[in-house]
């Protein structure tokens, strides 16, 4: 049993799993303190995405109980526990009965078209401005909107306090704390909040007044505020509670304080260190994400890119990003495995991409749910072009890893236009970027240095420092900064010529993707 230190733990509840990790006071994995299991991505309808809340919260516990025995710590000195989440998915749940009142609806789910039509014909401006969002299926507050209108009774239940609200990161919290007296929101059954971060995804937060936007929740169903969770502090002194009931028998019957919380991707800027005005990052993962910190103010884009919270270390104060959000790139790597069954693991998909000097003049777009950041054409679909007789499985894996450089650089070329930083470096992380051939390629599609850091999971590593500043395991930002540490910098060597040219392809190939699913809809409603 490893004793004479202190551990914090993350969970880190994401799209397609959910993983626990415990560090140290030196900002590394414990040994053996890890775990994941992933979770069934639920297809209703072509463009529906959904996930089951209840297998969710049991692989929390289930991957929580495997770090805390796989790591053999003593109990008592894991002194926090940090939650970090997919941002925008919506959960609904009886608060008596804990269960939930339909699928959770993942942000990556395009059902609520129509309704983001009506937005943004009529209140652009007033979204745009109060959230520094732009008006898309992917924020929650059109998925809350949707469950209000089409599941039976919600409405009644909602209006009496019976049913609530909350992304996942505050079902998560609400599940481990539920019973406990000691927590924000005793009379709510437990911990009944979300930080400012995870608030400011929803489409309904004024991110200039951190609170819920009442003008907002009337325009978008009339939505009870009483049935939105309590917004604070990403890392709270206060604790938001601590675990207890069933979630306290996995450690013992220790109470442990939960008192870190942020979106999935500012809590990678932040185990990234991205303390400093213009430090960015890219998240590589299910799809990819890139933020900058730009300090005090959010910026308002000219360039398709929207303005969320950073973070927040004190009631009533916030630092903010600019960001971009790609929606898939390594789910088109799942889809090589699973739709396709062109690999047998995601790994092998560099292996392929090596084994080629090019794509053969290939090009995927890979826009199964639309195109995010800076396109936000939610009618746009998959595409692939260039194809010949000479195209074989190397040339389309190759072209899926390129897709994923070539989208950043839209990205990072939005982010540079809006805030005038000229970029030089390029800090990443995330499960894609293990693969040296991508990261190589994005650091010469891109012309600048590409970083990654010993510890690639920044997003549990974000969570766990949150929680660790909350309980003093950390004193402040430049003890938290000191643990940062390089892995490999991959450095531009391609010509600048060609790198052009290859772009120029690039969004020629994009622009014969957009607007499709508009311009033949019925195609989407076969078997629907």
């Amino acid at each position: 049993m490893k004793s004479g230190g202190r551990f914090v733990l993350a969970v880190d509840q994401g799209t397609t799993g959910t993983r626990a990790m415990l560090f140290d006071d030196s900002g590394f994995p414990v040994r053996g303190g890890w775990a994941y299991m992933e979770h069934r991505q639920i297809y209703p309808r072509p463009g529906w995405v959904e996930h089951d809340p209840i297998e969710i919260w049991e692989n929390t516990k289930a991957v929580f109980r495997a770090v805390i025995e796989g790591a053999g710590i003593d109990i008592h000195d894991l002194v926090g526990i940090g939650v970090t989440n997919q941002r925008e998915t919506v959960v609904v749940w009886d608060v008596r009965s804990g269960l939930p009142l339909y699928n959770a609806i993942v942000w990556q789910c395009r059902r609520t078209s129509s309704l983001v039509d009506y937005l943004r014909a009529n209140y652009m401006d007033l979204i745009v401005n109060r959230t520094g969002l732009i008006p898309d299926p992917y924020f929650s507050a059109t998925k809350i909107w949707w469950l209000l209108d089409n599941i039976p009774d919600l409405r009644v239940k909602v209006e009496k306090g019976e049913a609530v609200f909350g992304t996942i990161d505050t079902w998560i919290i609400w599940n481990m704390t539920r019973g406990s007296r000691d927590c924000l929101t005793p009379d709510m059954g437990g911990a009944y909040i979300t930080d400012y971060s995870n608030a400011s995804r929803t489409m309904l937060f004024d991110i200039h007044r951190l609170d819920w936007d009442m003008d907002l929740l009337e325009i978008m169903g009339s939505i009870p505020v009483h049935a939105l969770p309590t917004p604070r502090p990403s890392c709270d002194r206060e604790f938001y509670g601590y675990t207890s009931s069933e979630f306290s028998r996995i450690l013992g019957g220790v109470e442990i304080p939960v008192a870190g919380d942020a979106g999935d991707q500012q809590a990678a800027l932040f185990g990234q260190v991205g303390f400093e005005v213009g430090d960015i990052k890219c998240t590589y993962g299910t799809g990819n994400f890139i933020l900058m910190n730009t300090g005090s103010r959010p910026i308002k884009s000219k360039h398709g890119l929207i303005s969320t919270i950073f973070h927040s270390l004190e009631k009533g104060r916030a630092t903010y990003a600019c960001e971009g959000s790609i929606f898939v790139t390594g789910a088109a790597i799942q889809w090589l495995r699973d739709g396709l069954k062109m690999i047998e693991s995601p790994s092998e998909a560099s292996i392929l991409a090596e084994s080629v000097d090019d794509t053969g003049g290939v090009y995927f777009v890979p826009a199964f749910v639309g195109l995010g950041a800076p396109y936000w054409d939610m009618y746009a679909r998959g595409l692939i072009i260039g194809l010949t007789r000479g195209t074989d499985r190397r040339h389309i894996a190759r072209a899926i890893l390129e897709s994923i450089a070539y989208l950043t650089r839209d990205v990072i070329e939005a982010i540079h236009n809006d805030t005038g930083i000229d970029i030089r470096i390029l800090r990443v992380d995330g499960g894609v970027s293990r693969s040296d051939f991508l990261m190589q390629f994005q650091a010469d599609i891109l012309g600048i240095d590409v970083v990654r850091p010993i510890v690639s999971e920044t997003t549990s590593l974000g969570a766990a420092y949150l929680a660790g500043l909350a309980v003093g395991l950390w004193r402040d930002l430049d003890d938290v900064k000191s643990n940062w540490r390089i892995e490999k910098v991959f450095k531009p060597r391609m010509d600048e010529d060609y790198r052009e040219k290859l772009y120029r392809g690039w969004r020629s190939a994009v622009r014969r993707a957009l607007d499709w699913a508009r311009e033949i809809p019925w195609v989407y409603e076969l078997g629907g």
